[in-house]
């Protein structure tokens, strides 16, 4: 059995009892602490109560969606990363996915190896870091994985503050589709998808809340490049 230092804790919210089991049992066996949720308002509160460092919903739960639970738990202020589990894989779902303020997804029949490699790397520890990037008045703490803008906090979640790093790191860069999706995501989605321009354009929300100069730009038919107008 692999040791994960600090055990962290990860929530599973399933309705199907023997699927939820098996994920709690390979993700034990990981070495993380494990809750199991079988609806919606129990996984809210085990979400309030557990405290986990990261959250597995199915997109199809009893009398609510998992998509809807994302967006509950979103607007109650948590910031942990959130796999959503799907039976479909298309450019909608994926949409749908991301605009509910879940991380990432993973595709079912679930696959023990391809589920826990997904999970390690959204809770991978990385060294505490006092590092700060900055762009003209947008400062990204490395550590907090926050932004700040005029003297304002921005809440991201781990995809957003990824993609916002990356663009940070590649300052006046125009980056392709491509590059974003790699390095950002780690692997190609398969087929045509927006998932990046879902993404900028919810980083453009909440950088540009108070009118702020843009600083994400389109360059159309290659990708985005962090610049000043």
């Amino acid at each position: 059995m692999s040791t994960i230092d600090h055990s962290p804790r990860v929530l599973v919210i399933e309705t199907d009892e023997g699927l939820a089991q098996h994920v709690s049992s390979d993700l034990r066996e990981s070495g993380y602490e494990t809750a199991i949720a079988y609806d919606a308002p129990s996984g809210l509160r085990q979400a309030r109560e557990f405290q986990p460092a990261l959250i597995v919903v199915d997109r199809m739960l009893a009398g609510e969606s998992g998509l809807s639970l994302c967006n509950h738990l979103r607007a109650n202020g948590a910031r942990m990363p959130v796999l959503l589990l799907m039976a479909r894989d298309t450019v909608e779902d994926r949409v749908a996915c991301l605009q509910a303020g879940a991380d990432d997804y993973f595709l079912k029949p679930y696959r023990t190896d391809d589920f826990l490699k997904l999970v390690r790397l959204y809770l991978q520890s990385d060294a505490p870091s006092h590092e700060q990037l900055r762009f003209g008045d947008l400062i990204l703490d490395l550590a907090t994985r926050r932004a700040m803008r005029q003297d304002r906090a921005i809440d991201l979640t781990m995809k957003e503050f990824e993609l916002l790093k990356y663009l940070m790191e590649h300052p006046r860069e125009v980056l392709t589709r491509e590059q974003i999706l790699e390095n950002v995501w780690g692997y190609d989605f398969m087929g045509e998808s927006n998932v990046i321009e879902v993404y900028i354009r919810y980083l453009r929300l909440k950088i540009e809340d108070e009118g702020e100069k843009r600083l994400i730009q389109t360059v159309r038919g290659v990708g985005y490049v962090l610049r000043e107008a």
